[in-house]
This record gives structure tokens, C-alpha cells and sequence, in this order.
């Protein structure tokens, strides 16, 4: 599984002029595993056993793995596998003599908090990029957006749910004309739009997602006592009814990692390996600001020690300018039944160092399921030559766990108790309720106020005449005097008012970061490490 800084994938078998056939096995190398890989093939080839193997080599080797489970089977990574013919005859047929079944130490996550820990972050923290993203704004509508969040920082704003943004866009509403001048065009069409949009986030469950407490990255880097890194699975079938909340939490996770952990150099491993399951929703349909911004991630992460490794159908999901960053790579059968395949399997035939022994196109279409063509990085990061290569059969568990036995490895997680119960501290929905308040109050107030003055002046024009004069309205406006009064009166409301914000204001920035904010490559929070 994992020996001398080198994780073994499988055995490929090669044959000479003569036909004598001879094996190798195929191995990934720790010290270049933060340059990122790709996993590809058609459906039932065996994508999710490569990607169970490899999870359990770095988790042997020390190295903490998140990954997302699609379709409920990587939760078997945190039992025993159980034996059976067809395991052991692979085991014996690619010579690995020290087969043994073993279980990760795994912890479950879940948006939605029902398989796993929940996963949360705050509006403020995934930013205007993403969340734009999130809720497919066009240009205008981001624009609007950008200006919510320009708005809450420069006013000490925390929005940490979307009750918080929902209240900052009446707020901007209101305060369309005056915000227009300071900072842009804000109009109500636009932001409707975005309203609209959060309740149908609401709708799809996003309001799981966001609020506090806030997920710390460090607990997705755990190791156990005896040195093995933890399996972060995330359970995604529920999540993958929402594609595009799927691809962009993941995106955000990825950013979350660039923008927090410092640069470390080569190392002997990563610190975290990231593998994104379904990886053509990230990229279907997204903007190409946002892709330059994806593919400037992936080049820069690997210095923060993280490996990111996609796994997708076919290698055509992948953009050229992340492709060419995908350094290791298993590819499994594709199937050439559309013009579309046909280009997928030259795409993958042509990526590869060329082995003369070998037809890598005709080869793609001929693998059966646990066969991969693996080429992985060498010293000074050149690719090996591809090899046909047997997948080894994985330690764990092949196929889901039961309710119960997902239930008791949560109970035993690190993290239990750290972020099963949600928070609700005072952020832009409070605030931003307390200033309507006040300013009801002071509308009161002035009511009141202008009703006491016209009170009073009948008393006096009674006293003065022994009787009240007919009223014909116009002696009813206040006089010069009583304007003064009466504005200096609301000046001091006003005044009172303001510095009521102002406390809430101060107390909302020093219960949030204490500092001003930066932002990041895609809109992150930067907060250092």
C-alpha cells in the first residue's frame, strides 16, 4: 500500500519480441503527488476503486484526503474489506504478497448535516465570486453584488447567513439614490434578481450552508496518534440534486485552502490531498474569468503542499490550461460510441508519454473494468512512461456502510460536538433591524413632537383671545421659531440615532475579524495562517 515514499497502484505486465512476459509495478511517488492527477473513464470501469486505493496509500503514508462521496461507496473506506475470491485472485495474479483488509480513520461530513458533521461558512467568507456563481447572476446583477459586499465591509456588516444578505439588499433598496452616487448604479430590477435567487438557494437547502460555526480547515488535516492521515468523505448524493451548489462549495473549499495554508516548498508529501469527484459541474457553463481563476489555483496550490486530484469521464471535461497541471494520471477504459468519445479517447491517448509496446487509443477502448493505463511523475517531475496496468485490490471496505455503523464512527469523531450545533451571533440582519427600529422610533417621535407644538399653539391663541380662533389652515404651519425648534429637535433624534449605529456597528466589527478585510484570488476571505 504505501512503501519507501511510494504508493502502489498495481502491476503491469509487459512482453518482449519473444513473448516472455515480464511485471512491473507501477507506483505513485509521494515527494511529486502535489502535482496533482486525473482519474478518467466511462461509467463502471472502475474509477471509484482507484480512487479508494489511492486514499488509502496516502492515508497510510501520513497524508490527510477530503473527497466527496457521489454515490455512498467510498463510505466503505472506514471498515475492513471482507474477503473474497475475486480480491484475492487480483492480489495473487499482481504479486501483493502483504494483501491485508484494514479500515481508515474516516470522518463524515454533510451540507446538510444528516450523514456527517455539518459543513458550514458564512456569506462573507465565500465572497461575491463565488456566491455570484452559486446563484448564476449575470454581469449587472454581480455587479450589484460586488457593491452588497463593498457595503458591509465598509460599514462593519458580518453577513454570515442569508437572512443577513437578504436583509442588506432591502436595506440597499432603500437607499438606492444614495448608494448609486457613492458607488455605482443600483437598481431595484437587479436587486430583485438577487433576492429571487437566494430563495431558491433556500430552496435547494444552501441555507444549511451558511451560518456559523464556521468550518476551521485545519480539522480537514487531522492525523491519528499513530501517524495516519484522517479521511474527510463528504456525503454528496443528497448534494448532487444541486450541481452547481456541489461544484462551487468544492471550488470554495479550494480556495479556502489557497488563501489559509502558507507556502512550504517541496516536501517528502502533501499536506492534503483534494480529490473532486464529478469535476465537469465545476467547469460546465462557468465564466471564463472564473476558469483563469481555477487554473491559477491549481498551478499555485501544489507550493502550499496540497494535491488536487480530478476525477471525471472524460479528460475533455477538464480545460486544457488545468489539464496540463494534471501530473499523475489513471485512465480507465472510455467507450467510443459518439464523434464527442471518439475525441476523448485521442485527447487521452495523446496526453500520455508514448510506450513503443504499446497502442495506447486501441488499448482505451479495449480495458476491461480494473485495468487503467497509469502513468505517473518520475524524478525531476518527468512523466513515466504509460503503462497497461492491474488496479490492486482495495484494504477496505468495497460498497457503503449501514446507518449504524456511519452513525458510530461519527460518534467517534474528533470533531463531535465541534459543529453540530449552529450559532447565531449578531451580524448585518440584527444590525440592520435595530437602525429600522430607530428610525421608526424617531418618525414616532417627530409625530409626536409636531402634534405637541400644534397643541400648544391653540392653547396660547385661546389664552391671548379668550376664545379659539376659527382654524383656516394657514395658521396651523409652524412658525420660524418653532421650525428652529423643531429641527434642532430632529437633529439631536438624528444624532442619538447615529451613534446607536455606530455602537452596533463597532460592536459587530469586534465580534467578526477585528480588522479589515482582504480578499483573495476567488473573493476569500484572507485571514493569513
Amino acid at each position: 500500500m504505501h512503501k519507501d515514499g511510494h504508493i502502489y497502484l498495481g502491476t503491469s505486465f509487459l512482453s518482449d519480441k519473444d513473448g516472455n512476459e515480464t511485471s512491473q509495478k507501477e507506483y505513485l511517488n509521494l515527494k511529486l503527488a502535489n502535482r496533482h492527477g486525473l482519474i478518467a473513464g466511462a461509467t463502471g470501469t472502475g474509477k471509484t476503486v482507484s480512487l479508494q486505493i489511492l486514499t488509502e496509500g496516502f492515508s497510510a503514508a501520513g497524508v490527510p484526503v477530503f473527497c466527496a462521496d457521489v454515490k455512498g461507496d467510498l463510505s466503505g473506506l472506514a471498515a475492513a474489506g471482507v474477503p473474497k475470491d475475486f480480491l484475492a485472485n487480483r492480489a495473487e495474479k499482481i504479486g501483493f504478497d502483504d494483501y491485508q483488509f484494514e479500515a481508515m480513520p474516516t470522518i463524515f461530513w454533510d451540507l446538510f448535516g444528516e450523514q456527517g458533521h455539518p459543513i458550514r461558512t458564512t456569506i462573507s467568507d465565500m465572497g461575491p465570486l463565488l456566491l455570484a456563481r452559486l446563484m448564476d447572476l449575470n454581469a449587472t446583477q454581480e455587479g450589484v453584488l460586488n457593491i452588497a459586499f463593498k457595503l458591509a465591509d465598509d460599514e462593519g456588516l458580518l453577513l454570515l447567513d442569508l437572512k443577513d444578505l437578504r436583509a442588506l439588499m432591502v436595506n440597499m433598496d432603500e437607499r438606492r439614490k444614495e448608494l448609486s452616487t457613492a458607488y455605482g448604479n443600483v437598481s431595484s430590477a437587479s436587486i430583485g434578481a438577487i433576492q429571487r435567487q437566494l430563495l431558491v438557494l433556500e430552496q435547494q437547502g444552501a441555507d444549511h450552508f451558511f451560518g456559523e460555526a464556521a468550518l476551521d480547515i485545519l480539522d480537514l488535516m487531522r492525523t491519528t496518534r499513530d501517524g495516519r492521515g484522517m479521511v474527510n468523505v463528504l456525503a454528496a448524493d443528497k448534494l448532487m440534486q444541486s450541481p452547481r451548489l456541489y461544484a462551487t462549495f468544492l471550488l470554495w473549499l479550494l480556495s479556502e485552502l489557497f488563501e489559509e495554508l502558507p507556502e512550504v516548498g517541496d516536501r517528502d508529501r502533501p499536506r492534503l490531498v483534494f480529490f473532486f469527484d464529478e469535476a465537469h459541474l465545476l467547469f460546465d457553463d462557468a465564466p471564463k474569468i472564473l476558469l483563469e481563476k481555477v487554473e491559477q489555483v491549481v498551478k499555485l496550490i501544489r507550493s502550499k503542499g496540497v494535491g488536487v486530484y480530478f476525477v471525471t469521464q472524460n479528460p475533455i471535461d477538464i480545460p486544457d490550461g488545468v489539464l496540463s497541471q494534471l501530473g499523475n494520471r489513471v485512465q480507465h477504459a472510455l467507450r467510443a460510441f459518439t464523434p464527442r468519445d471518439q475525441k476523448a479517447v485521442r485527447v487521452a491517448a495523446e496526453t500520455f508519454r508514448p510506450n513503443p509496446g504499446l497502442d495506447t487509443k486501441e488499448t482505451i477502448m479495449a480495458m476491461g473494468v480494473g485495468e487503467a493505463l497509469v502513468s505517473t511523475l518520475m524524478k525531476k517531475g518527468v512523466p513515466s512512461i504509460v503503462q497497461q496496468t492491474l488496479i490492486r485490490p482495495p484494504s477496505s471496505r468495497l460498497g457503503p456502510l449501514t446507518k449504524a455503523e456511519r452513525q458510530e464512527v461519527i460518534q467517534n469523531s474528533p470533531v463531535f460536538g465541534l459543529y453540530d450545533e449552529p450559532k447565531d451571533r449578531e451580524s448585518a440582519f440584527e444590525v440592520l433591524k435595530e437602525r429600522a427600529e430607530a428610525k421608526a422610533q424617531r418618525e414616532e417621535e417627530q409625530r409626536e413632537e409636531e402634534d405637541r407644538q400644534r397643541e400648544e399653539k391653540g392653547r396660547m391663541r385661546k389664552s391671548r383671545t379668550g376664545f379659539t380662533l376659527p382654524d383656516f389652515g394657514r395658521d396651523d404651519r409652524p412658525t420660524r421659531s418653532s421650525r428652529r425648534k423643531s429641527t434642532r429637535k430632529r437633529r439631536s433624534n438624528r444624532q442619538s440615532v447615529a451613534e446607536a449605529a455606530m455602537k452596533s456597528v463597532a460592536r459587530s466589527v469586534a465580534s467578526s475579524l477585528g480588522r479589515a478585510l482582504v480578499r483573495g484570488i476567488l473573493g476569500s476571505i484572507k485571514r493569513g495562517f
